[in-house]
């Protein structure tokens, strides 16, 4: 009986997680789209500023690299890359499933962010994007690179402050069971 009550448990996280990459690749899409529609023929535009200070504007741009512009025109390695470190994304989120609420959400932000800029390069040969923040020289992202960077920040988080003191934790408790 115990056992029934974890596996429901674990299939109602796996839910959640299931819905919301599919909310978050969705909303990379429509926003994607958008800028194909309505960015591309105006190619920037101000988006965030006050009076003549910019801070973020929403620019065009096609990626056909990967972070930062780098690996340019590497289409099919990039492909066959993100496609790896998706699958491995899921395998490791559904083998630590409920590890803690942080972790996976961090891995369905992350599966999310991999998942939305894959669909761009088996579309179009390249990455759609249109954030570019003025305020200092930076690339220009989407949603689904901000994703993957706030995945990336909220992992680091984990294993610097929160996973220490889990495992913190666990010793002492297991110390005095004895």
């Amino acid at each position: 009986m115990a056992t029934g009550l974890f596996i429901e448990r674990i299939n109602s996280v796996a839910v959640f997680l299931v819905i919301m990459i599919v909310l978050l690749v969705v909303a990379d899409q429509l926003v994607k789209q958008w800028a194909v529609d309505v960015l591309m023929p105006v190619k920037s535009m101000d988006f965030i500023h006050f009076g003549d200070f910019k801070i973020i504007d929403l620019t065009y741009l096609e990626n056909d690299g990967a972070i930062f512009g780098s690996m340019s025109g590497q289409k099919w390695f990039l492909i066959g890359f993100t496609s790896l470190v998706i699958l491995a994304g899921i395998i490791v989120m559904f083998v630590l499933i409920k590890r803690s609420k942080l972790f996976d959400i961090t891995m369905g932000l992350f599966i999310a962010g991999g998942i939305g800029n894959l669909i761009d390069r088996i579309r179009y040969g390249y990455v759609v994007d249109m954030f570019e923040i003025k305020l200092f020289r930076f690339a220009i992202f989407n949603v689904a690179d901000i994703c993957v960077t706030v995945a990336c920040v909220l992992m680091l988080v984990n294993i610097i402050f929160i996973e220490p003191k889990t495992e913190k934790a666990k010793q002492e408790a297991g110390g005095n069971a004895k």
